[in-house]
């Protein structure tokens, strides 16, 4: 299905609700709220519904308190942005999979799995690419709170512009969105400078004990609750970690485990271009781009470094 189909059949609703993944990264957030306001445009009552709190990083827009209500039940149609299926929503991916509603599923994700009524997906940086280029499909103009949004989800989800995700495509959005009002400073200060005294604290001690496997081909960082707990940090302040041991010489693949309960832990994978870490999270049940993948494992804490450094190990290339 083409994006102008989608656009077609999005501007004709009356209501929806717009549904982004748990633990919910900038381009989640921003995609949600972008297109939220967009359509708002053209007349359909949207809200946006998602299982964990907006990370306070992301909160340096108005609106954001907007950003997670009760899901509307009554409205007419389900669209989900920035998720590759129904269980990355959450508790709300029962609701979606069983919902007798008009379902629309807007992704970039290379492991989307197509679980909408009508899908678009396209491998691309970011959701918000996707998204910054449906006002003029739904003929109404991208304001510049609509405009920075969209930027956050750009610049997050390619490491402020940074990551091997960006093209002559990235770059041609970001500055459609520069003039319709994005203040790209304000993005890049507020999600890769601003941190709090926790923050720094847990990110330093995370990176004195970075563990290396085959030869330093492979890095590993973890944070466990002990961790959070003693620096005062929380779990969103852990995003963006796993680039800096990405960037370590030698390095092709990069692991983030953080534990989120007892024997369970989320694991962030990066390569910088020599592995495919989607086929390596798609062993656990995960996925997301070649280059940058997630998924969940369990066991105990060296358990699971142990069955991750396997795993990976059997995807590096020879």
């Amino acid at each position: 299905m083409t994006l102008q189909e989608i656009a077609a059949k999005l501007k004709a609703l009356k209501s929806a609700v717009i549904f982004c993944h748990m633990r919910p990264d900038g381009d989640a957030i921003g995609s949600a709220m972008g297109l939220k306001r967009l359509l708002e445009k053209c007349g359909v009552r949207c809200s946006v519904a998602c299982e964990s709190p907006i990370p306070k990083k992301f909160t340096y827009l108005p609106g954001t308190e907007e950003f997670s209500r009760p899901v509307d039940t009554e409205a007419e149609a389900f669209i989900a942005v920035d998720s590759s299926d129904e269980n990355r929503l959450g508790k709300y991916g029962e609701l979606f999979k069983s919902a007798k509603k008009r379902k629309f599923n807007i992704d970039h994700h290379v492991s989307d799995t197509r679980f909408a009524d009508y899908n678009y997906v396209e491998d691309v940086a970011a959701t918000a690419q996707i998204v910054a280029g449906m006002d003029v499909l739904l003929g109404v103009e991208c304001d510049p709170l609509t405009a920075n949004f969209l930027m956050m989800g750009l610049s997050s989800d390619t490491g402020n512009f940074a990551h091997q995700n960006v093209t002559e495509a990235t770059f041609l959005t970001a500055a459609k969105l520069a003039a319709r009002g994005a203040d790209v400073h304000l993005a890049q200060y507020n999600m890769f400078k601003l941190q709090s005294k926790a923050r720094a604290r847990l990110f330093g001690e995370t990176m004195a004990k970075i563990r290396y496997f085959a030869d330093g081909r492979i890095a590993m960082i973890m944070v466990t609750a002990e961790d959070l707990a003693r620096t005062g940090a929380t779990q969103d302040m852990t995003e963006g970690f796993i680039d800096f041991p990405l960037g370590v010489e030698g390095v092709e693949v990069a692991a983030c485990l953080l534990q989120t309960g007892k024997d369970r832990f989320k694991v962030s994978l990066r390569s910088n271009g020599k592995a495919n870490v989607n086929e390596i999270a798609s062993v656990y049940g995960g996925g997301g781009h070649v280059l940058a993948s997630g998924c969940m494992i369990g066991g105990e804490a060296e358990e699971a470094v142990d069955t991750l450094r396997y795993t990976i190990l059997q995807h590096l290339a020879d």
